[in-house]
Parts: C-alpha cells; sequence; structure tokens
C-alpha cells in the first residue's frame, strides 16, 4: 500500500465491493465494518504502516492483551486478510502482510445444552397474562422446537409459518430456505401469541413479522437476547438464543435422531459443524459410566 492511498478509503472501498460485488449479508457486513475500523483506529494511533506484516502481528498481539479470545482474535485477521486481498486484485498492493499469520489456536468447546428441567423453567419463566410474555415464551418454545438462529428467528414473517402442516419456511445463512418441523408445544404458544398477545402489540399497525417488538416493528437481536438472558435469569439459569440451539440439536440427538436430519433442520452446510454434537453425547456417555457402573 502505497503512502499517498490512506488505509480509511481503502476500507470503505473493500465494504463496498463486498456489499454490492459479493452480496455478503447485513451482519458479515458489520463485522468487517466493525474489526476493520477498530484496525484502522489502532493504526492511526500507532502511526505503523498499514502495508506492514510486523504491524499485523503487532495488532494480533494488542488485540490479545486486551483480552480478546482467540476466535475473536481469529476473526479479525481473517477480515484483514479478506482486505488485503481485495487490495491485491484492485492492484493497490503488491503482497499480503497477513498471509502468511496462522490462525490463533482454538480450542474447541462442548456445547452447553439445558437440561429438560432446566428447558421447562425456562419457558414458565415468561408470564403469559402480558401481550411481551405471550410472545416470549412462543419464541422460546420455537427456538427450543426449530433450532434457529436467533436471526433467522427475528426476521419470520407470519406467511412463513404453516400452522397447518406444522412447519416454518426459514430464510437462512446466503439466503438459503429450508422447511423445519415445529412442535405441539411450540405451535399452541405461537397460536396463543397471535391471538392475544401480537394484536395488542400492534394496536392496530400493520406488520409483516411474526414477532414485534413493543412498538409494533420488527423485533431485533439485541432485544430478543435482553429479553431471553432475563427469563434465564428469573429461572435461575445462564441462557443465551444459542443455547437453545445447542439444546435442540443435543436432546434430538439423544432422542435417536440422525445426524443428517439433525443437519438439515440447522441448516448447516457442513455435516462436520454438526458433528461436534457427537462429542457432547460421548461426554455424557462417559458421565453415565463413571455415576453408575460399578466399576468405572
Amino acid at each position: 500500500m502505497s503512502a499517498t492511498l490512506a488505509l480509511g478509503p481503502a476500507i470503505r472501498s473493500f465494504l463496498s465491493f463486498c456489499r454490492i460485488e459479493k452480496g455478503l449479508a447485513r451482519n458479515s457486513m458489520e463485522s468487517y465494518a466493525r474489526d476493520l475500523s477498530r484496525f484502522e483506529t489502532w493504526i492511526t494511533a500507532s502511526g505503523q504502516p498499514p502495508d506492514a506484516a510486523a504491524t499485523v502481528r503487532a495488532y494480533l498481539d494488542h488485540l490479545m492483551a486486551e483480552g480478546l479470545a482467540a476466535r475473536s482474535i481469529a476473526r479479525h485477521l481473517t477480515a484483514l486478510r479478506q482486505l488485503y486481498r481485495y487490495l491485491i486484485s484492485e492492484n493497490r498492493l503488491t503482497q499480503d502482510p497477513a498471509g502468511l499469520i496462522p490462525l490463533p489456536r482454538q480450542w474447541k468447546t462442548l456445547p452447553k445444552a439445558l437440561s429438560n428441567t432446566q428447558m421447562g423453567a425456562l419457558s414458565d419463566a415468561p408470564s403469559t397474562e402480558t401481550p411481551l410474555g405471550l410472545r416470549d415464551r412462543a419464541m422460546i418454545e420455537l427456538l427450543y422446537s426449530s433450532g434457529l438462529r436467533v436471526t433467522e428467528l427475528c426476521t419470520l414473517e407470519t406467511t412463513d409459518l404453516l400452522d397447518d402442516r406444522g412447519i416454518v419456511r426459514v430464510t437462512g445463512k446466503g439466503n438459503k430456505q429450508r422447511l423445519v418441523p415445529v412442535g405441539r408445544v411450540a405451535l399452541e404458544a405461537i397460536r396463543r401469541y397471535l391471538a392475544m398477545g401480537r394484536p395488542a402489540l400492534l394496536k392496530s399497525r400493520a406488520s409483516k413479522f411474526l414477532f414485534i417488538s413493543q412498538r409494533g416493528g420488527r423485533l431485533d437481536r439485541t432485544a430478543f437476547f435482553r429479553a431471553i438472558r432475563n427469563h434465564g435469569l428469573r429461572a435461575g439459569l445462564g441462557v443465551s438464543p444459542h443455547k437453545l440451539r445447542h439444546t435442540f440439536a443435543t436432546h434430538l440427538l439423544e432422542g435417536g435422531a440422525d445426524l443428517r436430519s439433525v443437519q438439515t433442520m440447522l441448516g448447516h452446510a457442513d455435516i462436520a459443524t454438526t458433528q461436534v454434537y457427537t462429542h457432547v453425547l460421548r461426554s455424557r456417555l462417559k458421565q453415565t459410566l463413571e455415576q453408575h457402573h460399578p466399576r468405572a
């Protein structure tokens, strides 16, 4: 990168390329923008050249000193690699200063699932006497019944729920659609929400989205994260939407479901992503042996 080419305009050009030509999803765009903005701020403060491998290593050391996890540091490095590759393709850079830097080692952690008892306590936490409580219970039951990602849940439209067939139509990563079955308990919670909760929240307004905010707009990720965390605290649990996704997959496999079916319902492109749940089952089997076998 030449001395006359500022990093800020280069980043903005790259983000425009990602949005227009690569068609990246909004979440990916926001992640790239956030991580590259942090890099630009650090470059400005440190005065280091943005096109040197030593600079990239120093920046990663800085992130580590800030206490970022290996997974987060790897994400930052991936964003820088994509930026530099774009600049090379535009003939604005001759070599990739991040290309030979290895990704930080990431330890695999087993997903933590709720037990059946804990899941019941979480489902009972929202009050069914209020519109928001009806909405939150319906969302919790749907997450546990279908394993949706929180973004997929928040962007569901009313026409995506095929109630008569017990199916929800989901638009996942890369705008790929899949049909996911919904259990009886979740369907009943959604029906109660549609009958008494949603009309009270809309107050004669119109919305195409299934789950809406207190003001009648589409519920966003942050609001739902906050809601489910608060319900978890009331139930004495540490809960996130992703933990419900883990719980859905783990309970299915424990009940005898095959891995390919779980992969399809979760919307995983690669079976290897789903196979992490087999490690969960092996871990639980080992615990069962140690607890109950007389010679364990």
